[in-house]
């Protein structure tokens, strides 16, 4: 078995959460900054690089994480993972696995995957966790560079999410898969849609913002399909020019695992910009964890 491109351990030394290891091989690049945000949290930020500033075609990167009991950690990016265009029909793949100990908390918020035309790319994540671990995952994709008329021009992205509680036992499991077909195109399946993402948030850390996420979807959700009052008790007109539009971004919630220790939001929106908002919005609320909120000023986001 081939070594991993890359190896994170974070433990705790005296009192605080500490980078002991960091390991790196190309193409894969680690930064730890001296400081993110306030002094105050007790939190590690990494943010993880590709040589090139993207993922060429074959592409082979692995990386495991492990955090020990009662650190915090945030693993981000600077910029979109840009997936270059496959040669050959080569399929670039990403396998990402983490350990996250009793009472540890674990971010994992990147910017966006980009997938370049006839792009292949697969990535893998696995987190295992015990009962009071906390985890924050966010896993979304773009159409595509817009700028160059492309919008979900790539073959094939397929993205799997695993999450195990205490002795191996599955706690979420979940994939997505898009790919070229013969019938359909992506394009056609996402009509206006460019953006879909994935939000989890599991463990007892983020029960706060668990509750408020979940408030706050389906108030927006009722107030986007719920309108407008006037109409109820008519009968609906069937004239297409009284249709309601699309919703700019559409996001459902739902529990998981035992007592409903997690949630899961899955969101589909026409524009990278509204899903940033949505995220600085949503997580506002684990600034005192993260020393920062989440996606705070993704334009600029890497201390020096």
């Amino acid at each position: 078995m081939e070594m991993e491109t890359g190896i994170l351990e974070v433990e705790r030394v005296g009192g605080k959460s500490t980078v002991t290891r960091c390991f790196s091989k190309y193409p894969l690049k680690f930064i730890v900054p001296r400081k993110v945000g306030s002094s105050v949290a007790d939190v590690v930020w990494i943010y993880s690089l590709t040589y090139g500033g993207g993922i060429v075609s074959g592409d082979s990167i692995s990386c495991k994480l492990t955090i020990g009991d009662g650190c915090t950690t945030v693993l981000t990016t600077q910029a979109s993972t840009k997936v270059y265009k496959s040669l050959e029909s080569k399929c670039s793949e990403q396998v990402f696995e983490a350990r996250i100990g009793s009472t540890a908390l674990l971010a994992v918020i990147p910017d966006p995957v980009t997938c370049f035309s006839t792009a292949k790319y697969c990535q893998k994540q696995l987190f295992k966790a015990v009962s009071d671990s906390s985890l924050l995952l966010v896993d979304w994709i773009t159409s595509g560079r817009h700028e160059s008329g492309e919008k979900w021009n790539f073959d094939l992205y397929k993205s799997t999410n695993h999450i195990f509680l205490d002795d191996d036992q599955p706690l979420f499991l979940d994939t997505l898969l898009l790919e070229r077909g013969s019938i359909t195109t992506i394009p056609e399946r996402m009509q206006e849609y460019q953006v879909i993402a994935m939000i989890v948030l599991l463990g007892p850390k983020l029960k706060h913002v668990q509750n408020q996420i979940q408030e706050n979807v389906k108030k927006m959700m009722e107030e986007q399909f719920c309108k407008p009052s006037a109409t109820l008790g008519r009968r609906p007109r069937t004239n297409s020019n009284c249709c309601l539009a699309k919703p700019a971004l559409i996001a459902s919630c739902s529990v998981f695992g035992p007592k409903g220790i997690g949630v899961v939001v899955r969101i589909a929106a026409m524009s990278t910009e509204s899903v940033y908002g949505f995220l600085q919005h949503e997580l506002a609320g684990m600034d005192s964890l993260l020393g920062v909120s989440p996606y705070h000023d993704h334009a600029c986001r890497m201390p020096l």
